[in-house]
This record gives C-alpha cells, sequence and structure tokens, in this order.
C-alpha cells in the first residue's frame, strides 16, 4: 500500500508532464532505399526455449495444487521484467493497445464531437466537419443529456468513462438526448460511429503581419502533412519568420519529426542518428534544400517537450538554424520498436540511442530498473529551483559540444535552451486564485458563447474573433458580476497585470469555445506567455 501511495504522490507531482514510460516513441524513417526501418513491426515471436522462466511456468501449469491461468501469470510477469530494463520500454496488454495507438495513428473511431463537462454535463465545444454528429444536425452549444437512454448530465461521472461510451467500433450506433436552447423537450439522435481524424497542429496562425506561430501536439501519421498545409497558408498571408511551439509535446513517430526539420535546413544537413549496440550507425540528412529553409525560427520547449520534439529542437540548434527558447526539455534520447505479439498486445523494447547532429546524446541519467527516481526529476527541477533560475542548471564541461558556427549547447539531459525562460510565478490575487480553483471563469466564458452563439459561428478566422472581443464594453466587469452570484466577491475594481492577467483568460477560453481548433486560444493567451513574448521579442529584433 506503502508503494501504491508512493506511486499516487509522484503522478499528481508530475501534473501534464509526458512522463508516461514510452512516450515519444521512435520510428525511424527507411533509410532512404538502402536500410530496413528500425520500427518495422516484426511477424513472429521468437520461442523462449529451455529457459529457467519457461519451465517455472510449465511446472506451475502442470503440477501446482490449484488450476491456474498461465496466461495470466505472463501478463503480470512481463511489465515486472521490463521495469528491470530503461524507463520507457514497455509492455502494452491488449486492451490498451488501441488507446496506446491513437495518437501516433492520427484517428479514432466515435462520434465526432469535442466537448466539454465543466459544469457537469457534456456540453459540445465543436463538431467535425462532415463527421457523424455533423450530418445528424448535433450543433455547437448542444448539451448531451442521456447516452442510449441513460441520464449522464448532473451525476459527476468522470470524462473518460463518458469518452469510452461515446467511442465505439466504426459503423456502430449510439443514441443520444440533446437538449438545446430553445426547445423545451429533449431532441433524439441516433449518431453512426465513423473514423475521426486527430490534428497534431492544434494552431496555426498570423501573431503580427510577418511572425506566424504554429503549436504542434504531437508527432502523428499526419504531423509532416499538416505542418505542410499551415506553413503554406501562413506564407501565402505574408509570413516571413515562424514561432513553433513544441511545449509539452511528448513526441510521437520520428519519421515525422525528420520530415518536419527538413523543412526548415539547407540539402545535406544532418538531422539525427542512431547507434544500437553493435554500434551500427543510421544517419539522417535532408535530402535537399527545405522549402523553408530560409524562414527565421525560434522554437518553443519546456520540461515536457520529449523525443520527438527534441530531435527536431535538437536539428535546429545543432544547424545553427533557429534559436530554441524556454526550459530544459524532458531528456529522452532512447529509440523503441514495437513487437507484436499474437494475442494482440505489444512490446516496445529499446533498440538504440540517438543523437544529436553535434554527436550529443540528450537522455538524462536513469538507473536501471529504478522507475520512480526516474519519474521523479521533474519534480526534482521544481524543487531545486532549476524551472525559475538558469543559475540553478548544472551543466557538465565533460558534455559540453560546439554547432558548426561555434554555439556552446549540451548534452546529457534533454535540449537546454539558447535563451531560458523562467516558469511566471507571479503573485496574483486572491480573486483571481478563487474564480479559477471554482472554474468559475470558465463557466462564466460557456455562458458567454451560449449567449453569443450565432455571432461567434459567424466568425471566419483569428482576426475576425478578435474585432468582436475588442466590441464587448467590459469581460472582466461581466465576471466580477457573475462570480458574485456564485459567492466570490470583491471590494476593488482589478487594474494592472491582473485586469490584463483576467482579460487574457476571458478572451483565450472564449476564442477557444468559438473555434475547432486552439487558434482563438493561442493567439489571445500570447499577451501573458512571457515564453511566446520572448520569442517575438527575438523574431522583430
Amino acid at each position: 500500500m506503502q508503494e501504491k501511495s508512493k506511486r499516487s504522490i509522484i503522478s499528481m507531482l508530475m501534473l501534464a508532464t509526458a512522463i508516461l514510460a514510452g512516450v515519444g516513441i521512435g520510428r525511424i524513417i527507411e533509410h532512404r532505399k538502402q536500410q530496413v526501418s528500425m520500427l518495422e513491426n516484426v511477424q513472429f515471436i521468437p520461442q523462449m526455449g529451455n529457459d529457467k522462466l519457461s519451465q517455472t511456468l510449465g511446472l506451475v501449469a502442470a503440477m501446482y495444487v490449484d488450476p491456474v491461468s498461465i496466461d495470466s501469470l505472463v501478463e503480470m510477469a512481463i511489465p515486472v521484467l521490463m521495469e528491470e530494463l530503461d524507463p520507457h520500454s514497455v509492455y502494452i496488454p491488449k486492451h490498451e493497445m488501441q488507446q496506446a495507438n491513437e495518437s501516433i495513428e492520427g484517428e479514432f473511431d466515435g462520434i465526432g464531437v469535442v466537448f466539454n463537462m465543466g459544469t457537469d454535463t457534456i456540453v459540445v465545444m465543436n463538431v467535425v466537419p462532415k463527421g457523424p454528429s455533423d450530418k445528424v444536425g448535433i450543433q455547437s452549444g448542444d448539451r448531451i443529456i442521456t447516452i442510449e437512454d441513460s441520464v449522464v448530465a448532473g451525476r459527476k461521472i468522470p470524462q473518460n468513462k463518458i469518452v469510452n461510451t461515446l467511442r465505439g467500433k466504426r459503423g456502430t450506433k449510439v443514441r443520444l438526448g440533446i437538449q438545446r436552447r430553445g426547445a423545451d423537450e429533449l431532441i433524439p439522435f441516433t449518431v453512426k460511429r465513423d473514423k475521426i481524424p486527430i490534428n497534431s497542429v492544434d494552431a496555426a496562425f498570423m501573431l503580427t503581419d510577418k511572425v506566424g506561430f504554429v503549436k504542434l501536439s504531437s508527432f502523428a501519421k499526419t504531423s509532416y502533412k499538416e505542418m505542410s498545409k499551415a506553413l503554406d497558408d501562413l506564407r501565402k498571408q505574408g509570413m516571413t519568420k515562424l514561432i513553433f511551439d513544441l511545449r509539452d509535446n511528448g513526441g510521437g513517430l520520428l519519421d515525422q519529426a525528420i520530415y518536419i526539420a527538413e523543412m526548415f535546413l539547407p540539402n545535406g544537413k544532418l538531422v539525427v542518428y542512431t547507434e544500437d549496440r553493435a554500434g551500427n550507425r543510421l544517419e539522417e540528412h535532408s535530402r535537399k534544400d527545405g522549402k523553408y529553409s530560409d524562414l527565421e525560427i525560434a522554437i518553443l520547449i519546456n520540461e515536457s517537450s520529449a523525443s520527438a520534439s527534441e530531435i527536431l529542437a535538437g536539428a535546429v540548434q545543432d544547424n545553427d538554424r533557429g534559436t530554441v527558447i524556454g526550459r530544459r526539455s524532458f531528456g529522452k534520447a532512447l529509440v523503441q520498436r514495437q513487437i507484436p505479439y499474437v494475442d494482440g498486445s505489444a512490446l516496445r523494447l529499446t533498440i538504440a540511442r540517438y543523437y544529436t547532429p553535434t554527436g550529443r546524446s540528450i537522455q538524462k541519467p536513469y538507473n536501471k530498473g529504478e522507475q520512480e527516481a526516474y519519474d521523479m526529476d521533474i519534480y526534482n527541477r521544481f524543487m531545486h529551483s532549476e524551472l525559475f533560475s538558469v543559475d540553478s542548471i548544472k551543466l557538465a564541461d565533460s558534455l559540453k559540444y560546439y554547432t558548426p558556427e561555434g554555439k556552446v549547447v549540451y548534452g546529457g539531459g534533454g535540449i537546454m535552451p539558447d535563451i531560458f525562460v523562467p516558469l511566471d510565478t507571479t503573485s496574483v490575487s486572491q480573486f483571481y486564485r478563487e474564480v479559477m480553483a471554482k472554474n468559475i471563469l470558465y463557466r462564466y466564458t460557456m455562458e458567454y458563447t451560449d449567449l453569443n452563439r450565432s455571432r461567434l459561428t459567424d466568425v471566419a478566422n483569428v482576426k475576425e474573433l478578435n474585432q468582436l472581443l475588442d466590441a464587448e464594453p467590459d469581460l472582466v466587469g461581466g465576471l466580477i458580476s457573475y462570480a458574485a452570484k456564485q459567492g466570490v466577491k470583491i471590494d476593488y475594481q482589478p487594474t494592472g497585470r491582473e485586469r490584463n492577467l483576467l482579460m487574457a483568460q476571458l478572451r483565450a477560453y472564449i476564442g477557444r469555445n468559438a473555434t475547432f481548433d486552439y487558434s482563438g486560444y493561442y493567439s489571445n493567451i500570447y499577451v501573458i506567455d512571457s515564453t511566446m513574448l520572448k520569442a517575438l521579442e527575438v523574431l522583430e529584433d
């Protein structure tokens, strides 16, 4: 019980960091028509032979006093074996495979809605265009009250359980009872589940007349295609400089990171190389001048940027191609190969290490079998003030490397940014803390979105959204009045930083509610985002 408690505490401390074992799984691209992909799934499982483990299982099956499920014992044994290797070699049971592959496959089967349960009711925020729900007439702002005749509103059902209920096998149907503003009774809908794309480009818009912004949340099968479209669209709008946000991006398919890195590099530049235990080395070079090799770039990273994100950031940094801004990245430089079992489960086994173009490994230290200590790294960075002060970061001279232009870079534990931006811990008022802690600010933006749904639906882009919000008389005053009805009162008028903080949050959440992607969010939150502001300053200098 004590061990379980420790693991629970660690999970809470990690917050939103992508430390799941196997995060940022490296899928190395087919090596330019000459070498076999390091992530090609094998089609067989080797027989174990007459080793002690096989003998033990055989003895238990044949002689143990009670009937025993050998399959159950194996399911328990394999994860324990993996724990004695590195932190990223993992066993994935059959029932977890679908969810494990969704983020890298770039799709899942569902009804095609983006929803939120901030008020314990399923509120449809957006509907996937031409998706299953769109085809039957479900709209943004609808409330899902029943699923298959079971009431789900006001019952404090965990959001992940709702997700699992709405998702299902392609072609199956689900019956929903929808509450819609202006209708007295529930409206019945039957939705046929279908393939739903998962976009990895969360946002892409022009931050200024010349500076574009792209937020990439993961590296999936469609990431390169999505990035190409986003950058092409921004170029048409006048982009000559780019802020590329990889913060909280835990990685994914490494071939996609290589493809995207090539977009920014001249011909013949080393992107990444890997080495296995036999010393076999595979190198990946850019094959031609990248379409955006003339673009000025600032890449944003933080302690949750891992694996493929670090490969891309490292390629840009080591080739003196752009400026990396933010905080030290996670530090994962191990390549996993996914090996399927005949029952549908799989093993993700570390088979190589990867290195940035200057030859540095950015894998942070670990001891085999000590997963808990490895998981505590981000917490320890916080406790040692590394997230707040660059002076708290200890960089070993023995791991010092030089880029072609003479810039010093370091290995041994993540990508150290060229420009460090500390975690913002500026104190805020009691009112701000309370409206955020009680979810009042978000609920107010939901109410605003509902009341202004028709106007927001007509918004075509970020510029039109911000023009609409600029015309609002007093969003902060509306929040204060709304909060007072919820029992949170304030005896002064917010000014200065507090007012800017509240206004940015209000506009960002309304923008997120109004747009299908996160462009409406990031285009408004950047005014209080110190890392984005630093990137903008660097690019405009």
